[in-house]
């Protein structure tokens, strides 16, 4: 098997898992029983060791077409042939009632639509991402693997055919015929499964389709690209996992963000930091459910802030504090990429503008969604507090540089953020605060933001103290209302970044880099592509200014537009973009579709005309 491209995958989950599900037909992706549980197929970290189950013709010639059922996370994967039409409809039962215990089951239903076609099945587990040996027991229902740390049954009602490590089965199917393939994880491995009737596949298929419907009809908008905006909460909704409200940030590991470099990590877990984009992407347009869900797993966190108030920057999604990083050096990554890493180390990193994120979310859902406790307010408090304290210190910033701390002009913005939030929150409640101690402190930190953040030379705010670094975070100055859209310094700044690098800015075809690699030391080698999130972030900021500007905002729509068709078949967005347009970095990204929707939001409010 040959690699496909990372732009080739559709997602299929149920808000547990996911699994990624290549054009081909093919499950590259599947980690079981959680987002970051070790993998059970992982052939898109190593094509020859990672383990896949791929439904396919079984002979050459057949196009292939890929697209989810209309308005859900239901997937189809269409072959189309002189001979016939055959589909793959993938999918995740959410709640499967059938079992007594939560099971995880990816379901297969083959289809055949017009037509003959000969077909093969090929599962070839390789668990705990490819380190654990397993034995095959064939059984009625199919087969089981059983390895030390998992069992997995595949359950069938065609005869399977084992063959080294995994079993095949070559099938025929005719117009109007269906055939299922489900595996799914075994909590007894004693046990050999329990296999199920096609009939009981639809109504799974059918129970899956009217979940996502109803989820979706929560949706309040109807603006201009509402396909786009719906796909995108779908995306994060799959990104979300249930048992707690967190969202990881993607569910893949180590896809790279530059073919054959060294830039590969594990997103597999959530971050603090998108808190803020997480929350006022889903109240936007409706989702106050999911919004307030995902409040409890940060005031869950607040909670359990260190003595002094402090918090980590990120968190598995169970909420646990350590995410030790590891190489797995017997895997060759994508395409040749590696190290191949999990864990990650940056959980111990400082990074001070995660208390502006987490206090700007809170807000917004004190304002848009329920009014917080006090007990919350006074976990928030401390925070406030900590920030107060610690705003001068040198961190690694947003972007998790490993080439040492600076005076990050983003970090200051996000603490000047925090105190901010934390003094309107207080003010609006009537909590009890240091609001003269605040205060102060905000000022501070605005002057110096003024005074050291600003470079008369490049005329625009730069990366960081002292530096003449462009960097995309700076965008976020009149979107957390720092700095009016149109003050002189901002529109100099948005002039600036909206150059090519050639001419010293950050975009290219109207795709923004978050800095130039070859003039920040972030401690890694190689380069990457452009970043999808600071693409959003650099219209929206056009978008603001574009209300007094016209000709900004029609610059806005166009750079928007242009984005969108970056977006793979299914409208689905990585981390980066490649120069040549393809996917780079792990996939879907949550951060890339958070930021769509609150672009989409504000640029449709914009050309409407509304306030």
């Amino acid at each position: 098997m040959a690699y496909q491209p990372i732009e080739n995958y559709g997602v299929v989950g149920n808000m547990r898992t996911v699994a990624l599900v290549g054009i081909n037909g093919s499950v590259d992706w599947f980690c079981c029983p959680k987002f970051d549980s070790p993998s059970i197929f992982g052939a898109i970290l190593d094509e020859k060791k990672g383990g896949y189950f791929k439904i396919a013709p079984a002979g050459d010639g057949a196009t292939h077409k890929q697209l989810y059922w209309p308005e859900t996370n239901v997937l189809i994967t269409r072959f189309l042939s002189p001979g016939g039409v055959a589909e793959v409809i993938d999918f995740m039962p959410v709640d499967y009632h059938g079992h007594e215990h939560e099971v995880n089951q990816l379901v297969r239903r083959v289809n055949m639509v017009r037509g003959t076609m000969a077909l093969r099945m090929e599962c070839f587990p390789a668990t705990n991402y490819a380190r654990d040996e397993h034995e095959i027991k064939m059984n009625e229902c199919g087969a089981m693997f059983r390895s030390p740390s998992i069992g997995i049954q595949l359950s069938t009602t065609l005869p399977l055919v084992q063959q080294g490590s995994g079993v095949v089965c070559d099938f025929t199917l005719h117009e109007g015929q269906t055939i299922t393939f489900c595996i799914a994880q075994v909590e007894d491995q004693s046990d050999g499964g329990s296999g199920f009737s096609e009939e009981e596949s639809e109504h799974l298929f059918e129970d899956t389709v009217e979940y996502w419907r109803n989820w979706l009809s929560q949706s309040t908008y109807r603006g201009r690209w509402r396909e786009m905006v719906e796909r995108s909460a779908l995306v994060l909704k799959l990104l979300t996992y249930e048992p707690t409200g967190a969202i990881v940030a993607a569910p893949t590991c180590s896809l790279p963000e530059g073919i054959g470099g060294e830039r590969n990590w594990d997103y597999r877990y959530t971050w603090i930091r998108d808190a803020a984009f997480t929350v006022y992407a889903l109240l936007r347009i409706g989702f106050t459910e999911a919004a307030g869900k995902f409040m409890g797993w940060i005031e869950a966190r607040a909670a359990e802030a260190d003595e002094d108030g402090s918090l980590q920057i990120m968190y598995g999604i169970d909420g646990r504090h350590h995410l030790t990083e590891e190489t797995l050096t017997h895997l060759e990554g994508y395409k040749g990429s590696s190290p191949v890493r999990v864990g990650n180390g940056a959980y111990g990193q400082l990074q001070l503008d995660i208390y502006g994120e987490l206090m700007d979310s809170v807000y917004l859902y004190n304002k848009y969604g329920t009014p917080i406790s006090y007990d919350f307010w006074t976990h928030l408090s401390r925070l406030t507090d900590w920030v107060v304290d610690n705003w001068r210190r040198t961190d690694e910033g947003i972007w998790e540089v490993r080439g040492g701390q600076q005076h990050f002009v983003y970090s200051k913005l996000m603490c000047w953020v925090a105190i901010d939030r934390a003094i309107r929150l207080a003010d609006k409640r009537s909590f009890p605060a240091d609001r003269a101690r605040w205060h102060a402190a905000r000022d501070e930190i605005y002057r110096e933001i003024m005074d050291k953040g600003w470079s008369e030379d490049r005329q625009a705010f730069v990366q960081s103290y002292g530096s003449d670094t462009l960097d995309a975070s700076n965008l976020m100055m009149p979107l957390v209302f720092f700095m009016s859209p149109t003050d002189p310094k901002m529109l100099k700044t948005l002039d600036a970044i909206d150059r090519s690098p050639e001419n010293g800015g950050l975009v290219s075809n109207s795709l923004v880099y978050r800095y130039d690699v070859h003039k920040t030391d972030d401690g890694l080698t190689g380069e990457e592509g452009s970043f999808n999130i600071c693409t959003f972030w650099l219209v929206e900021a056009m978008t603001r200014a574009g209300r007094v500007d016209r000709s900004r905002l029609n610059k806005a729509r166009l750079m928007f537009e242009k984005m969108l068709s970056f977006a793979n078949h299914l409208g689905l967005y990585s981390e980066q973009i490649g120069t040549s347009g393809e996917a780079l970095g792990n996939f879907p990204q949550a951060f890339t579709h958070l930021a769509l929707i609150s672009a989409a939001y504000n640029l449709d409010r914009a050309l409407g005309g509304k306030p």
